[in-house]
């Protein structure tokens, strides 16, 4: 399947409609509000994929202590996993999206 430079904006711009916070949504939850733009979007991605493989990392540290439960750890690893993947899928697109910018003549 190819991709084209005005499909991958396109989905840029819909991510950016759907990931930017309401007007005083970030405030009222105690956090201050990200940076605007595609670095931003990036680093809300690798903080929440860092936070979910801590959290996965913590459940497997209390069941191997026997006080956790399994389906925590399945659960949380599970969701680590998927973050994962969702920052190597991004950063793929983005070394692909920079290499064919690089192949452009102009």
């Amino acid at each position: 399947m190819s991709i084209g430079a005005l499909d991958a904006v396109a989905a840029y711009g819909r991510a950016m409609n759907t990931a930017a916070p309401k007007a005083g949504a970030m405030e009222s939850a105690g956090e201050a509000p990200a940076s605007g733009g595609f670095g931003g979007m990036i680093e809300h991605f690798v903080t929440d994929a860092a936070t979910s493989l801590r959290t996965a990392e913590a459940a497997s540290a209390q069941q191997v202590a026997g006080k956790g439960d399994l389906i925590d750890v399945v659960t949380a690893i599970g969701a680590a996993e998927t973050a994962l993947d969702t920052v190597v899928a991004v950063r793929d697109r983005v070394v692909n999206a920079y290499t064919e910018i690089m192949r452009m003549q102009i």
